[in-house]
């Protein structure tokens, strides 16, 4: 599937990457691919997002509010939980939202080590990779052999997950994204 995206969605997945790493998850989700899209100001995608209020600042910051940040001794060891508790983050508290999100043992490591996870890829959840299949599929039935950052984002709408949620708080329509970014032609014929 990944040849067909453009370099701008390509773009998108290393930079969900890069901000879940950062933000101490151990997996892509939905939301970390929002943030993707909405990281590259210079796409049509994050300009129709950003009219929403959904910039790259606004987007991460909603990450945190629902997602919170990872267990982050599970991404550096060097990380002292302790002293993290004297600033006020409560890693117990940040482990029970991830899991009220996405399940009993979201943060158990899958497969492979943490050193590969720190340098490596990131495995994608089962509603990050329906997003991106769902953006295909958009891509097809508009009839277009490429995938770019704006059919990710109907993937997005059309899938689950914590991205699909933030969109349409923020009165993101996918009938009406759609037609912003996909005008019909109009030539004369």
């Amino acid at each position: 599937m990944f040849e067909h995206f453009t370099a701008p969605a390509r773009r998108v997945v290393v930079i969900a990457q890069d901000e879940a790493r950062g933000l101490g998850h151990e997996y892509i989700g939905t939301e970390h691919v929002l943030l993707g899209v909405a990281a590259q100001e210079d796409q049509c995608a994050a300009y129709l997002l950003a009219q929403r209020g959904l910039t790259e600042v606004r987007v991460r910051g909603e990450i945190e509010r629902i997602v919170g940040r990872g267990d982050p001794a599970s991404v550096d060891p060097r990380i002292d939980p302790v002293a993290l508790a004297t600033l006020g983050i409560d890693l117990e508290e940040v482990r029970r939202r991830v899991e009220t999100t996405f399940g009993p043992g979201a943060l158990a490591r899958r497969s492979g080590c943490r050193r590969d996870r720190e340098h490596g890829q990131l495995p994608f959840t089962p509603n990050a990779k329906k997003s991106l299949e769902l953006a295909l599929r958009e891509a097809r039935a508009l009839g277009h052999d490429h995938i770019s950052p704006q059919h990710i984002v109907l993937g997005l709408l059309r899938s689950n997950g914590v991205a699909r949620h933030i969109l349409t708080d923020h009165g993101v329509d996918p009938a009406v994204f759609r037609s912003l970014v996909f005008k019909p032609d109009r030539r004369a014929g």
